[in-house]
């Protein structure tokens, strides 16, 4: 599918379907706003994804302003860091409404939720936010959160 040009008007949900709509777009950015940084390799062994994938996510989420790609040369070979720009932090906000908007519906509708998906969203604020979905005692798999953040060395 080609990527859109915008030079005649359009729409405000098809450009931002255009920025952050991709199978991995979402993720890609909640990862980097979880980890302050990612590297392609590293990303590639916690995510489900392929090579290609990723690449290409990764390009438009640069073209769209959303990510910045960080180059240290003063070590060998470079290492190439994926940040959010300021415009990606912005977005963050609304990933989350989308999350737990998600969590409902899926719970609504007995869709069935990868439990791994709360391995990042592990914060009080999705917690708080539905506590009254998931249950009081409900909590993120233990063995999921520690060995995510063990991947920058958190």
């Amino acid at each position: 599918m080609a990527r859109e040009n915008f030079k005649s008007s359009t729409n405000p949900y098809h450009y931002a379907l255009h920025c952050i709509g991709g199978k991995w777009k979402m993720t890609i950015l909640h990862e980097i706003y979880t980890f302050g940084k990612i590297r392609f390799n590293q990303t590639l062994k916690v995510l489900p994804i392929s090579e290609k994938v990723l690449s290409q996510q990764l390009k438009e989420l640069l073209e769209d302003g959303l990510v910045a790609r960080i180059v240290d040369d003063s070590t060998f070979p470079p290492t190439i860091d994926y940040m959010l720009t300021d415009s990606g932090e912005e977005l963050i906000p609304a990933l989350d409404i989308f999350f737990i908007w998600s969590i409902r519906q899926m719970k609504e509708r007995g869709v069935e939720i990868d439990t791994d998906s709360y391995t990042v969203h592990t914060d009080d604020r999705y917690m708080d936010a539905l506590r009254d979905v998931l249950g009081a005692d409900f909590s993120p798999p233990a063995d999921a959160a520690p060995k995510r953040r063990q991947r920058n060395g958190r």
